[in-house]
C-alpha cells in the first residue's frame, strides 16, 4: 500500500535525520500480542516532542507566561508490518512542509531489521495560548524548522 504523502519512497527514507527510540510494552498490545494500532499515535508525539526539543524548540511553548503553544490539527498512520511487545523501534521524524502558522510532519518507524513498520504525517499548528487563533512562525523558527526539512 502506498501512502499519499510518499511520492519517492527510497528518496523519502533518505531524508529523515532525527530520530528517538521506544521499545515496545506489554501494555501496548492488543489480545493478539501485536502493537495495538492507537499506540503508534504516543510514539509519534514522543519522537514530535523530541525533535522539538533538538531544535531547541520546547522552551518557548512550556513556558507558562509564553504566549504561544502547538496542537496537533490531524494525525495519519500507514501501518506496514506488524509489531510485537518488546520490540525496539526507532521513530523518525522529520518537518516536511511550513505554512504560515502550521508545518506538516512527517514520521517513520522501523524495526530492529530496518524494515519499516509504519509511516505518518500530521499537521501542527502554533496558536495563542488565550485566544486559540493561529500565530505565524518568526523568520528564526522557518529558518530552524526548514534546515530541518
Amino acid at each position: 500500500m502506498k501512502a499519499n504523502y510518499i511520492e519517492d519512497l527510497d528518496k523519502w527514507k533518505e531524508d529523515f535525520q532525527f530520530f528517538s527510540e521506544v521499545s515496545v510494552r506489554f501494555s501496548e498490545t492488543d489480545m493478539y500480542g501485536h502493537l495495538n494500532n492507537t499506540s503508534v499515535f504516543t510514539y509519534f508525539e514522543y519522537a514530535r516532542i523530541e525533535y522539538f526539543k533538538s531544535l531547541n524548540c520546547m522552551e518557548k511553548w512550556m513556558n507558562p507566561k509564553g504566549e504561544t503553544i502547538p496542537i496537533v490539527a490531524d494525525l495519519q498512520c500507514d501501518y506496514r508490518k506488524q509489531v510485537f511487545f518488546d520490540e525496539k523501534l526507532r521513530v523518525f521524524v522529520k518537518t516536511h512542509k511550513m505554512g504560515n502558522s502550521s508545518m506538516d510532519l512527517h514520521y517513520m518507524g522501523k524495526n530492529e531489521h530496518d524494515e519499516i513498520v509504519f509511516t505518518g504525517r500530521g499537521t501542527v499548528v502554533q496558536i495563542n495560548r488565550k485566544s486559540g487563533q493561529p500565530v505565524a512562525w518568526s523568520e528564526e523558527e522557518l529558518e530552524v524548522y526548514l534546515q530541518n526539512s
